[in-house]
């Protein structure tokens, strides 16, 4: 599925293999079905520390600075670390938990505080919402392909004038987590984040892959190449260990970057392990 484009896989159901077609679109018309619901604090905190430094003009030149969080789980704790991360960044920020299940939404009711935060029944459709940004994390991997392509164009179409989907994957602790960024037009980025010190090689992040690249990592697939031209470089950079994984990570990136993959960001974020590569580079052939 290349960069911007709607493909046939984009025109399958939202349900996933097995499931009951009837649960894909339940009460208030959510659409979606519920995740396990597990979480930990400080578990999205790369993926809040990425929006933080790269969406910020996003979020203050809006009219209405409102975030929605898509599956935060059986807990709140997520949502209310992403409102407090940007909320002093972002004046008049509005961040609205949406969960499938209404017994999650019951449950965090202590913690609404709106307009700053709150807490709807929802699903890929926003509830009606239209929001600047959209975090969806660790939502999709229950899905097949082509409903996580269908989740993924019924959520942008959702969006308010020039909104973003940030949809990912990460471990349970955070340490390891991979995003894709969309707009309204198709996927724009993919990153790779990770604590560095605890990875053997780059490619340790596959098994954190979204459901688009993931089922691709083989030879011949651009994400494929990535991930092998990124352990190369990490191999070569060896000799940086001694200064920290970090700046191995670092000069690993930068190998990239000479060798003429299309990094986007800019080259600080590589210190706190990241890696932001153009969709259009790793996108499935």
């Amino acid at each position: 599925m290349s960069e911007g484009d709607s493909g046939h896989k984009r025109r399958a159901s939202l349900t996933p293999r097995r499931a009951n077609p009837r649960l894909a679109a339940g009460r208030a018309r959510a659409l979606g079905l519920p995740t396990r619901g597990t979480t930990n604090a400080n578990r999205l905190r790369r993926v809040d520390r990425w929006i933080l430094a790269t969406q910020l003009p996003r979020l203050r030149d809006a009219a209405r600075p409102l975030v929605v969080d898509l599956g935060y789980g059986a807990s709140a704790v997520t949502t209310l670390e992403l409102v407090d991360r940007l909320a002093p960044a972002v004046p008049g920020l509005e961040v609205v938990g949406l969960e499938i299940a209404p017994a999650r939404v019951a449950a965090v009711e202590a913690d609404r505080d709106p307009p700053r935060v709150d807490f709807r029944v929802g699903g890929f459709e926003l509830a009606g919402l239209r929001p600047v940004l959209v975090r969806e994390f660790n939502v999709l991997r229950q899905y097949d392909e082509a409903s996580a392509a269908r989740a993924w164009e019924t959520t942008c179409a959702a969006l308010g004038p020039g909104g973003l989907l940030v949809e990912g994957t990460c471990d349970e602790w955070g340490r390891r987590a991979t995003w894709v960024a969309l707009d309204a037009d198709g996927p724009l980025t993919l990153t790779l984040a990770a604590r560095v010190a605890d990875l053997d090689r780059p490619s340790d992040l596959a098994e954190r892959l979204p459901k688009a690249l993931i089922h691709h990592n083989v030879p011949g697939q651009p994400v494929h190449d990535l991930l092998r031209a990124l352990d190369a470089a990490w191999a070569a950079a060896a000799g940086l260990t001694a200064f920290g994984p970090r700046q191995r990570w670092g000069a690993a990136v930068q190998a990239l970057a000479d060798d003429g993959w299309p990094l986007v960001g800019s080259t600080r974020r590589w210190r706190h392990g990241e890696l932001t590569v153009r969709w259009s580079a790793v996108a499935p052939s």
